[in-house]
């Protein structure tokens, strides 16, 4: 799998996770579900995505 897979992956988790947290636990972890889903817009149109460069150092291929 390549960068932007892992990026799709592990966004989709950490939404999935938070609207657990706030179906159980508290609704300010919504606030999680909004961030990530900021930075999936902002990677849209700026293409920088802090979880592009650390996968980058851990080896993941680009293409």
């Amino acid at each position: 799998m390549i960068i932007t897979d892992w990026i799709h992956v592990i966004a989709g988790c950490i939404i999935l996770l938070s609207l657990a947290l706030a179906t159980w636990v508290s609704g300010y972890w919504l606030l999680l579900t909004a961030l990530v889903g900021a930075n999936l817009l902002q990677f849209g149109f700026s293409g920088f995505c802090p979880m592009a460069m650390i996968l980058k150092k851990l080896g993941v291929p680009e293409h």
